[in-house]
């Protein structure tokens, strides 16, 4: 064997021993689960553990396509999606447009815009929980000033403190802001990387040209950020699909199915009606939105070196 060729071999060699714990790891936690979901999807599971799979063939996918309470499910996930990554793209976008400046005491305020990303979901879901409740901090500045307070003229017949968690129309806007303030630093992040790699000459050439303020941005900042706007709209919107902290913890799927969204349904039917086999259906359905999403993704990949 020529030198060359055994001198690849084992540099090849070296790099399979180095990702083989990773990958092995990675056989055991995803893609064996994986398989044996995909697998059980076909099968009927009885309330006895003990007692062997039955093989039904595609009987959970029809009892899927005729099933109401999924289209209702996944109508919710695509409004949670809808309702998130708009405001995502355009929050996150404008706090690093108004933090990408060279300012005394700039990076506290990048620091404080992030501050949220590192907060737990447990922790975050837990504290709008209290926010929101109607003994709750939102509702005692309300009350204070719509019915103590000297807006109380407003509302001559009084005010009733809002259930923001058990009214079916404000349940699922409530938990979504959750999911909002704990994106928009992440995303701000990844807007500000590109951000800082446009050149500034070419601001510098618009200001010349008379061109200034917002039409600045929407001329150069916008048509040089579209592989980051893909970026954070695809990643956004896989998060937003796969949302389960913030309604489990914050509503538990209510009121009357509101904020029930297709994570926290395959959770229902998995440990709350024992339904494994279906479960694992439902987990297929979303797992084929993820993929799709992750398609979009990879097909806008070579945009600027992304991949």
């Amino acid at each position: 064997m020529p030198a060359s060729s055994h001198f690849r071999a084992h540099r090849t060699a070296t790099a399979w021993g180095f990702l083989a714990p990773g990958l092995l790891l990675l056989a055991i936690s995803v893609l064996i689960p994986a398989a044996m979901a995909l697998a059980m999807s076909f099968t009927r599971s009885g309330l006895d553990v003990s007692e062997p799979l039955q093989f039904v063939g595609l009987a959970n996918i029809r009892r899927l396509l005729a099933d109401p309470m999924f289209f209702k499910v996944l109508g919710t996930t695509l409004l949670y999606l809808f309702g998130v990554v708009p405001p995502v793209l355009l929050g996150s976008l404008a706090l690093a447009v108004l933090v990408n400046r060279q300012l005394p005491g700039i990076h506290w305020f990048r620091a404080a815009f992030y501050t949220p990303v590192l907060v737990s979901i447990v922790v975050a879901a837990i504290a709008f929980r209290w926010l929101y409740a109607e003994t709750g901090l939102i509702n005692g500045w309300l009350t204070a000033l719509l019915r103590d307070g000297w807006l109380s003229a407003l509302l001559p017949r009084g005010f009733e403190p809002i259930g923001f968690l058990t009214n079916p129309v404000l349940a699922l806007p409530s938990v979504m802001l959750v999911t909002l303030w704990k994106g928009l630093g992440y995303y701000m992040v990844i807007f500000l990387a590109g951000l800082q790699g446009i050149p500034s000459d070419l601001y510098e050439a618009a200001e010349l040209d008379g061109c200034s303020g917002w039409r600045k941005h929407l001329a150069i900042t916008l048509p040089l950020l579209r592989p980051y706007v893909t970026l954070v709209a695809v990643i956004s919107a896989i998060a937003a699909t796969k949302v389960f902290e913030e309604v489990f913890l914050m509503t538990q799927g209510g009121p009357a199915d509101a904020t029930k969204t297709l994570v926290y349904y395959v959770y229902d039917q998995a440990f709350a009606e024992l339904e494994i086999s279906y479960a694992c259906t439902v987990g297929l359905a979303l797992f084929m939105i993820v993929l799709l999403l992750s398609l979009v993704r990879f097909a806008f990949a070579g945009e600027r070196g992304f991949s």
